[in-house]
């Protein structure tokens, strides 16, 4: 999709230039610049971003609803952050601007939990899962066994493949976990390729299941993480992370690799109640860790504890649909009080997916979220799940990631499931869509 880009001074405009729409698409005034998909366009001062059916800010402080919601609203950038946000017709002049033809305006998605440190395929094991065979973790071998025999240019180009990916959906925020290489050597890769290709927040995943070659030996396994293999990665990494869970590891073990993180000031996360009822959410909230994700299966209990703790519950409905489980409660966590967050978990496994816009309609439509729900926990939740107080709001001092819907309201996320309607992103002030 392509966007007419006025290079010129606001009050000089000529009446009636806008982005190029329907039929008009192509056949944009050759005296403007036309930016194409993939090209990054930097504007050369301030931008002022008007013609804006719905500005969602996801800032209850101003708008009309629950996601602070301007109708015909406007937003200036400037030198990568928001400076400006209100009715379009108190907007102050500026360097640039773009009439967005009554489009909405979001937030970019923020991801807070992927895998994207991985070689190889498992369209098998996908296969093979939708002819009636049970998801296991032990399937994460698979993908252990290829990045160890791939090499870290080779894992950083896929990572970047991905988020490229990722942009063309609105995600302007992406986490990602190494947890495919198991050994010393192959998680610091795993990091170290990850930020190479400009992830922007990395969680240690060492903890993702036990390799073959400690089978006989868990406990073994789980002193390497906590210790040659931790201490290698904490200079690169914010989160560290562990499967809680049956086939991976259990409560003791996981507590011992928190408790690892803590004593090094890492931030932690845990993988939990994801195949069944466990003690993955008990142990996050007694942990202080700043997310649970999964929680597919809870009882009682686990939402109780969820909703009085500061633990953010990151629901990941796409892994959900493609293992054939039911959704996670989001009704039940929501109406108790506890912070939710919507996240892709895109792995060559349980979900390759990196649609942040089927995650959030998947939410709406199988888990009984609303769609201001769901737009909230994959913007504002996502940034809880990843301590970032930058991100996740359309409002004056944030970064400047921008997502524009070619639709006339945000319902349409629901309304039109796996229809692609991003229109374009700006991401830090940049446009890369």
């Amino acid at each position: 999709m392509m966007i007419t880009i006025n290079r010129r001074r606001r009050g000089a405009m000529p009446k009636g230039e806008s982005m190029t729409t329907g039929d008009q698409r192509g056949r944009a005034d050759a005296a403007s610049n036309p930016v194409g998909d993939g090209t990054e366009w930097e504007p050369t001062g301030s931008l002022l971003l008007t013609g804006i059916s719905a500005l969602v800010t996801v800032d209850e402080q101003v708008g009309s609803d629950e996601l602070g919601t301007i109708s015909d609203g406007a937003v200036v950038i400037d030198e990568g952050q928001i400076v400006w946000v209100g009715p379009a017709a108190g907007a102050p002049d500026t360097d640039d601007a773009i009439d967005l033809g009554g489009r909405t305006v979001l937030p970019g998605w923020v991801d807070s939990h992927t895998h994207l440190v991985f070689a190889g395929d498992r369209s098998a094991e996908f296969a093979a899962r939708m002819a009636g065979q049970d998801y296991r973790a032990s399937g994460i071998l698979a993908t252990v066994e290829a990045n160890r025999e791939t090499s870290t240019d080779a894992l950083t180009d896929g990572v970047r493949r991905h988020l490229a990916e990722f942009a063309r959906g609105g995600t302007t925020t992406v986490e990602t976990k190494s947890g495919y290489g198991l050994t010393k050597v192959d998680e610091l890769r795993s990091v170290q390729a990850a930020e190479r290709a400009g992830i922007d927040a990395l969680t240690f995943l060492g903890a993702h299941v036990v390799p073959p070659e400690y089978a006989d030996n868990p406990d073994d396994y789980v002193d390497l993480v906590c210790g040659p293999m931790l201490e290698a990665v904490a200079p690169l990494v914010q989160f560290v992370d562990v499967f809680c869970e049956e086939g991976a590891f259990d409560d003791a073990q996981a507590r011992r690799v928190l408790s690892a993180a803590e004593r090094l000031g890492l931030d932690r996360k845990v993988h939990g109640n994801q195949l069944r009822p466990g003690p993955g959410v008990q142990l996050a909230v007694s942990m202080g860790a700043t997310s649970v994700d999964h929680c597919t299966y809870l009882t009682e209990a686990d939402i109780d504890a969820l909703s009085a703790s500061t633990t953010v519950a990151t629901l990941l409905p796409a892994t959900d649909l493609c293992t054939r489980r039911g959704p996670a409660p989001a009704r039940e966590l929501i109406d108790a009080g506890a912070t939710v967050a919507l996240a892709s978990n895109c792995n060559p496994g349980s979900g390759y997916t990196s649609s942040m816009a089927l995650v959030v309609a998947l939410a709406v439509i199988q888990c009984r979220m609303t769609v201001a729900e769901a737009i909230r926990a994959a913007t504002l939740g996502g940034a809880q799940a990843l301590n970032r107080s930058d991100i996740g709001r359309i409002a004056v001092g944030m970064r400047a990631d921008l997502q524009v819907l070619d639709a006339p309201g945000p319902d349409y996320l629901a309304y039109r499931p796996g229809v692609p309607l991003t229109a374009a992103v700006w991401r830090r002030g940049v446009r890369v869509v």
